[in-house]
C-alpha cells in the first residue's frame, strides 16, 4: 500500500494520470486501480515513469472492467503501445495479480 507522503510526492504525475483518464473517460474504480498499480512500484527515473503510468492505466482499466485497448491508452498517454504491451503484466504481478491469458 502506498502512503499519503507518496501521492503529494507523485502528485504531477497521479494529474497526469487523471488527464489521461479523463481522455478516456475511464470510470472511477479504473482510476483507482491505475492509481494504485503506479504508486505501488514508481520508476526512479523520469522517462520510465510515463511508461509506467501508461501501463497503469491500461492495466487499471481492465481490473475494473472497464478495458481500452493498448493503443487508444498509449494515445493518450503519447507513448508507444509497445511500451504497453510490455510492461502492463509485470504491473499486475507486482499487484499479486495474475495477468489474463488471452
Amino acid at each position: 500500500m502506498h502512503s499519503a507522503r507518496d501521492r503529494v510526492e507523485y502528485e504531477p504525475w497521479l494529474e497526469e494520470l487523471e488527464a489521461i483518464a479523463d481522455r478516456l473517460e475511464l470510470s472511477t474504480d479504473a482510476r483507482s486501480c491505475a492509481i494504485d498499480l503506479f504508486l505501488m512500484d514508481v520508476p526512479e527515473l523520469d522517462r520510465s515513469k510515463r511508461t509506467a503510468l501508461a501501463a497503469s492505466v491500461y492495466a487499471g482499466s481492465l481490473i475494473a472492467g472497464d478495458g481500452r485497448t493498448q493503443r487508444t491508452v498509449a494515445d493518450a498517454a503519447d507513448v508507444s503501445r509497445l511500451s504497453i504491451q510490455t510492461r502492463w503484466k509485470a504491473r499486475l504481478e507486482e499487484a499479486g495479480l495474475e495477468p489474463p491469458r488471452w
